[in-house]
């Protein structure tokens, strides 16, 4: 099964996933801490992560979330595979949408959290040779700071610039600041740190609360020790951020999905008394029609 639904006040949130890999998290302390929180972390201090992405349906709003993979046995794949040699695919994006019964024109509005190449680079798909924009009817939405001040963009090579470049030429990239609501109910919020122009996208619907925080989070031990992330990000703008979510989030119950939970990586933040715990939250999915939950 790669494909889970569930339903968020009058919303459906499908969580799909595009495979997973081994890797190692490399927190800044000491081994015995990190291997302890981990727990299944293998002699090298790789786990495997999961590529979780949505899709969120809600009115007359057709949104896909960080369309993160090109489609199985592309090139794109081929190459991606070859820098990590454990990745496992399931058959992807458009399969899941296919799923859902929506089709890539349908799709209203595409929001990205972030420009790493494994959150975008479905976005186009060859046309002859040509990269051309998936979801030609979509606003694509993105934080500002990750297109408008990426030193990537100098690079004509850069999957930034072949396609986050392609959605731009087309008029169909917008640029997000602060927060801003794309869709009734349905909004991004920049939550820097791990890009300068990452987001969080955020559903609220009746009296529920969903939250997709792409790469806010890599690993459940991160929620429960908050000054631990992977090297090279900015350790107090990715702190400040994550406290933010915490603030929202937590009081609400709010179910939060991140990118690289074990699928199908529905769960909710709890407050603890010594901090902030992960919780999976177990539910039935949203049946409807295209069977959501097969494969």
């Amino acid at each position: 099964m790669y494909i889970s639904s569930r339903r968020i006040g009058a919303a459906t949130v499908t969580v799909f996933s595009e495979g997973s890999c081994l890797w190692a998290p490399r927190f800044q302390v000491p081994e015995d801490a990190w291997r302890r929180c981990l727990g299944d972390a293998d002699t090298e201090g790789r786990i495997r992560i999961g590529f979780n992405f949505a899709h969120v349906s809600l009115g007359a709003a057709s949104i896909v979330i960080d369309p993160g993979f090109d489609d199985p046995a592309s090139p794109w794949d081929a190459a991606f595979a070859a820098k990590w040699p454990s990745y496992t695919r399931t058959p992807g994006m458009m399969a899941a949408l296919a799923a859902l019964g929506v089709r890539a024109e349908d799709v209203t509005h595409v929001l990205i959290t972030h420009a790493h190449d494994d959150h975008f680079a479905g976005v186009t798909v060859d046309r002859d040779g040509r990269h051309a924009a998936r979801f030609p009817g979509a606003r694509h939405f993105i934080g500002r700071q990750d297109w408008e001040h990426n030193p990537r963009r100098s690079d004509p090579g850069s999957e930034l610039v072949t396609r986050l470049g392609t959605i731009d030429r087309t008029g169909l990239l917008h640029l997000v600041d602060g927060e801003r609501e794309v869709a009734p109910g349905v909004g991004m919020m920049q939550a820097p740190g791990e890009t300068p122009g990452h987001c969080v996208v955020h559903v609220r619907s009746d009296d529920d609360r969903f939250y997709y925080v792409g790469d806010l989070f890599h690993h459940r031990c991160e929620i429960e020790h908050p000054d631990w992330m992977s090297p090279n990000r900015d350790p107090a703008v990715m702190r400040a951020s994550r406290d933010r979510l915490f603030a929202n989030a937590v009081p609400t119950r709010a179910t939060v999905v991140f990118t690289h939970e074990s699928f199908p990586a529905w769960g909710r933040i709890l407050r603890r008394s010594s901090g902030y715990e992960w919780e999976r939250a177990e539910g039935r999915d949203h049946g409807s029609a295209g069977s959501p939950n097969g494969g």
